[in-house]
């Protein structure tokens, strides 16, 4: 029986980044997180060893495939929700189609909420490398018309960590991310996304964040309530992922096979 929030509901929150090697991000994201959860819920954060590291396909592919394995294992665990908590969110629609339990995408509900705040939406991530990654996300989610940008940031994850703690490089990015988002509001952009969790923790600590009047979102709060929505919908009425042949669930053999695949 699904535990009610009343009785205490686990989201599993699955970040891409090595607890150990990105330890400045990682325990900085696990307080944000959890400090995010409302009455009833808690959140784990669990990370990946090694993480997504080096900005390739190949390391979000490997990457998803440990998404999905955990995915089924916070459902076999009793986890209410799980959170693929990586913007370009790989292995989203596999997990969904692996479990139960509502799997809620970072990119993907950031992205959806900015549809109900402004009409034109835009990205900023944090390298050029990323650029493709997100127009295929774009893509993906059909939100060619709405998401009408995607632009970059030159940086590199150290950048981040030190930022974090440093009030010169928090500026210089600040500055960075405010001038790639300055050519966006001549194509008419109400919202812009900074498109990956480094940036959306960084930038946390500036409340009502706007560039030229667009609404800068966070998408961390936005996912966070959107998977105790989903854990609470699914509870009150089974509302739940479609399970159509697109998303049909696996046979007991299936999922057997790919969790114990190499």
């Amino acid at each position: 029986m699904m535990a009610t929030a009343e009785n205490g509901s686990r989201i599993w929150y699955q970040s891409f980044t090595d607890p150990a090697v990105d330890a400045p991000y990682f325990d900085r994201l696990t307080r944000r997180v959890q400090g995010l959860a409302g009455p009833g819920f808690s959140i784990d954060v669990h990370g990946m060893q090694p993480g997504d590291r080096h900005l390739h396909r190949l390391s979000e592919m490997r990457c998803s495939v440990q998404a999905v394995r955990n995915a089924v294992a916070a459902q076999e665990q009793g986890y209410e929700a799980f959170v693929v908590g990586h913007f370009q969110e790989p292995g989203l629609f596999e997990a969904r189609a692996a479990v139960d339990i509502p799997v809620i995408g970072l990119g993907e509900a950031t992205m959806l909420h900015a549809c109900s705040l402004g009409r034109k939406i835009a990205l900023v991530t944090i390298s050029p490398v990323f650029v493709a990654f997100h127009e295929e996300q774009i893509a993906r989610h059909g939100l060619q018309h709405r998401v009408v940008a995607v632009r970059a940031v030159e940086s590199q994850v150290a950048d981040y960590n030190r930022a974090f703690t440093d009030p010169e490089t928090y500026q210089r990015l600040k500055q960075d991310f405010s001038r790639q988002s300055a050519p966006l509001l001549e194509l008419g952009v109400d919202v812009v996304i900074p498109a990956g969790g480094y940036p959306m923790l960084l930038f946390a600590r500036e409340r009502s964040f706007t560039i030229g009047g667009a609404m800068v979102l966070d998408g961390l709060p936005v996912t966070v309530l959107a998977a105790e929505v989903a854990a609470r919908l699914k509870h009150l009425n089974g509302t739940g992922t479609s399970r159509t042949p697109g998303f049909a669930l696996p046979s007991a053999a299936a999922l057997q096979e790919f969790v114990q695949s190499p």
